[in-house]
């Protein structure tokens, strides 16, 4: 054969370099699948100094001493290793992992080689004999390449539109579920706005039906008025069907007279300030509706049209209680402690049942009691208790029984819990069992004889006004910084803990809890009930959350804003909103719908002690809600406590 052959035959046989890299590739990887069982079972690498424990296993030698002084066991099979003495070298298989190293490093440079002399083999054969070529030669060897390339390159091309196509394919898929998505939630929307617009046609015909009847009354009185007075004129009463325009514009204030235009103005500006908040509230209120609507069958729709309308029920319930508040009112001012400047923290205030009375207690060890409508009424800032307590040591907790108006609880940092008289302001009676601070006290609800402590020393303790000790203990493993009973039960009970967690028991049954709640990222300071199912949590990582007894363990809502990383800073609801301390002396207020604050006030100090240069670590160390109304009482660590109305 002619050297020209020769080349023609090298270039058409140049194709099966790739066959010899599948090749080599292949024997690559059967020396692959060799080496897995040559792999540390700790490490998941080649072993190094192989080393073989008394129960068969072989690990690298650093590995397993590793895990000999960590666990004294097998990782493979949990055979007791107490120390090093029981692993010996494996000098076997020590031989075979360097063979494979070296059969490795051999067949990884033939596969290199091969390539370069298949190249080197192919560009010498035509450089050597290219003077010999003829023009057909030069034909069939560009036919071949360019065969070749064009192969070589549709492969390419073929490869990376394969990748773009599954790309474009799931980004299809998805986007056409998002359209199927969007379009369920138009539906809802339509739906829902179609109701609201019935709604308002409804109260419309009633609102116009009382003006025709007010416009008759109006001008039976103008006849009279007229012919008493001439000059004096009843105004006309505007004419609805002409403002029906601006009536679909402006939605409450026309169809509401007692929402003035104002105060509408401000609930949409601030609607439209949390808009995205709202819409996924409206969504979380309707997501039954809008994923199971279409899967409904017949004779379900009338629960679904029920269940539809409480779920608009409760959003729109949400809407309003959002925009309801927006700042507060200082009703008074008053100081905890005689010398403002210097101040005391307030940890506790409650209010008695009967909401006339509210206790103050701090770390000066003194109760104080205050007769609410008083404070309010007096012309000056200058208020005086009704009755004073005195404690043995700074108070960290106060609490009025439930039942019996004048008796109040106190926990103090001895790790007493004290039972007091208002009326007296003398002791009745005192626990002395916990050997750390005490935390908190609580008065049950149903059993008012009843008490709840907790303790640094990880101990919750129960009380009954009727025993001399404690009834029930609760150990847990971490400080217990706050107690709760459940406002509806007299054996549930929930706890903060500094394990990060809160804790739902029932004390007839104390072996385990009912629930532990997670989420928290430090401990949890503060627990309160908005109901007999809903818990609402304070903890130092600066965040509140709401819980479910009857979903755990995750919280149904985080809320963000305040600022609380190292201090008591207080927690109090009436039941929808939910107000708590900060450390940047402010008062924030949340609706429990949203997860955003509804405002925050700076509790400061009077302007007639202010001074320059104050103290950096200020906080709000206590709140309180007055029952059933928008009044609270706020305390900050200078011992400066207002009472606010929010407005």
């Amino acid at each position: 054969m002619s050297r020209r052959g020769n080349i023609v035959d090298a270039m058409a046989d140049s194709g099966s370099g790739s066959r010899r890299l599948t090749a080599l590739s292949g024997i690559s990887s059967t020396i692959e699948d060799k080496n897995s069982d040559l792999l540390c079972p700790i490490c998941f690498e080649m072993i190094t100094e192989a080393h073989i424990t008394k129960c068969g296993h072989t690990f690298c030698y650093q590995c397993i001493v590793k895990s000999i002084e960590s666990t004294k066991r097998c990782p493979k099979c949990c055979f007791s290793l107490p120390s090093q003495e029981l692993i010996f070298p494996n000098f076997l298989l020590n031989e075979l992992v360097t063979k494979q190293r070296l059969r490795m490093a051999t067949s990884e440079q033939l596969t290199g080689d091969t390539a370069v002399k298949d190249g080197n083999k192919l560009k010498d054969l035509i450089a050597r004999d290219s003077q010999n070529l003829s023009l057909s030669d030069v034909d069939v060897m560009l036919e071949i390449l360019s065969h070749r390339r064009q192969i070589l390159e549709t492969e390419t091309c073929v490869a990376q539109n394969r990748l773009l196509f599954e790309f474009l394919k799931h980004l299809l898929k998805q986007k056409e579920e998002q359209k199927a998505q969007i379009a369920k939630e138009i539906d809802l929307i339509s739906r829902d706005l179609h109701e609201v617009e019935c709604i308002l046609k409804e109260r419309r015909s009633i609102l116009v039906s009382g003006s025709g009847e007010e416009e008759a009354t109006g001008s039976a009185q103008e006849e009279v008025l007229a012919s008493d007075n001439e000059k004096q004129q009843v105004p006309e009463l505007p004419n609805v069907d002409e403002e029906k325009a601006e009536s679909v514009g402006d939605g409450f204030n026309s169809f509401n007279p007692d929402v003035t235009s104002s105060t509408f103005t401000i609930r949409k500006r601030r609607m439209h300030t949390y808009f995205d908040d709202f819409v996924n509230c409206y969504f979380q209120a309707r997501g039954q509706d809008l994923y199971f609507s279409g899967n409904t069958p017949e004779n379900d729709n009338m629960r679904l049209s029920v269940s539809s309308r409480r779920g608009l029920d409760a959003f729109r319930e949400s809407l309003v209680k959002f925009s309801r508040y927006s700042s507060c009112k200082t009703l008074a001012t008053l100081g905890y402690s005689s010398d403002l400047s210097n101040g005391s923290i307030v940890s506790g205030i409650e209010f008695d049942k009967d909401n006339e009375y509210f206790a103050i207690a701090g770390v000066t060890k003194r109760i104080k009691v205050y007769d609410y409508l008083a404070v309010i009424r007096d012309v000056v800032d200058i208020h005086y208790p009704v009755v004073e307590m005195v404690s043995n040591s700074k108070i960290s907790c106060v609490v009025w029984n439930s039942y019996h108006k004048n008796i109040l609880a106190s926990s103090d940092y001895d790790g007493t819990v004290t039972i007091w008289d208002a009326v007296t302001g003398q002791r009745t009676k005192f626990f002395q069992e916990h050997d750390k601070r005490c935390w908190s006290v609580d008065f049950n609800n149903v059993d008012s004889r009843l008490v709840a402590s907790g303790s640094d020393d990880g101990r919750m303790k129960l009380w009954s006004l009727l025993a001399n000790n404690s009834v029930a203990t609760l150990d847990t493993k971490a400080n217990i910084c706050c107690v709760k009973f459940n406002p509806k039960s007299s054996c549930h009970i929930a706890f903060g803990s500094a394990d990060h967690c809160v804790h739902y028991y029932d004390l007839r049954h104390t072996t385990k809890p009912l629930c532990v709640f997670t989420g928290h990222q430090k401990a949890v300071s503060y627990v309160k009930f908005l109901n007999e199912q809903e818990i609402v949590s304070a903890s130092t990582d600066s965040r509140l959350r709401l819980w479910n007894v009857n979903s755990p363990p995750y919280s149904i809502r985080s809320y963000v804003g305040h600022m609380n990383e190292k201090n008591f800073v207080g927690l109090a609801t009436d039941g929808e909103y939910i107000a708590c301390g900060s450390e940047d002396i402010s008062l924030y207020v949340y609706y429990k719908g949203l997860p955003k604050p509804l405002f925050s006030m700076k509790i400061d100090r009077p302007s007639s002690i202010d001074q320059p240069g104050s103290d950096l670590n200020e906080f709000v160390s206590a709140v309180c809600w007055r029952k059933q109304c928008n009044v609270m009482v706020v305390a900050n660590s200078r011992g400066i406590v207002k009472i606010l109305e929010l407005v």
